[in-house]
C-alpha cells in the first residue's frame, strides 16, 4: 500500500472513488463525475498528474491532507466539522495545476478515444494530436496507460475495483508536507 491509493470501483453506469491516505482523517467514499465504460474522468486526472508531475492538482491536495477543499470529505462528521472550519482556497499554484490537469485530463483521453476508434475526429474538439500542444512524450506515456486501465476496466464486472497508488506524498505549495 502506498502513502495515498485510489480506488475506482465500477458500478452499473457510474462509478465511485475511495481513498485511502496515512495522514488526514479517512476520507468517504464518493461518486465519480460522468462515466466511461474505458477510462473515467478522475482516472484520467490521477493518471495525468502523475505522469505530468502535477503536485497541486486533486491528488497531490488530497496527499497534503491540510485541509478541507470540497473535493473529498471526512467519512467521521466531527472531522468533517473540523475540516470545513479548516477549508481554505487553494493557492495560485494549486489553481494553476488544477486547471492544468483538468485540460489535459479532457484533452487526452479525448485525442486517445479518437486514436483508439472510440470516438470520432473532430477538428472542433478535441482536434488533431500535433496540433493539441502536448507533448508527444507525455501523450505516449498517457496513451499506454489508458490502454492498460481501459482494458483492466473492461475486464470488471460491476463492483469490481482497480486500486492506483499516488507517488507524490508530500503535496504541494501551502499544503507541502515533509515525508519521514
Amino acid at each position: 500500500m502506498g502513502l495515498v491509493d485510489v480506488t475506482f470501483t465500477k458500478l452499473a453506469g457510474r462509478y465511485q472513488i475511495a481513498v485511502d491516505r496515512s495522514v488526514g482523517a479517512p476520507l468517504a467514499p464518493r461518486n465519480g463525475p460522468g462515466h466511461s465504460d474505458a477510462v473515467p474522468h478522475d482516472v484520467a486526472h490521477l493518471l495525468v498528474e502523475i505522469e505530468a508531475g502535477i503536485r497541486g492538482g486533486v491528488y497531490g491536495r488530497l496527499a497534503a491532507a491540510d485541509g478541507d477543499d470540497g473535493m473529498f470529505w471526512p467519512a467521521d462528521p466531527a472531522a468533517r466539522r473540523t475540516s470545513l472550519r479548516k477549508r481554505r482556497p487553494p493557492t495560485p499554484e494549486e489553481s494553476a495545476d488544477m486547471a492544468r490537469s483538468e485540460r489535459l485530463a479532457s484533452l487526452t483521453v479525448a485525442l486517445w478515444e479518437v486514436a483508439r476508434g472510440r470516438r470520432r475526429p473532430d477538428p472542433a474538439w478535441p482536434g488533431a494530436v500535433g496540433s493539441s500542444g502536448v507533448d508527444t512524450g507525455l501523450l505516449d506515456r498517457l496513451f499506454e496507460r489508458y490502454d492498460d486501465f481501459a482494458g483492466r476496466w473492461a475486464a470488471l464486472d460491476p463492483g469490481g475495483s482497480i486500486t492506483l497508488a499516488w507517488p507524490f506524498p508530500e503535496g504541494t505549495g501551502r499544503r507541502r508536507r515533509t515525508t519521514r
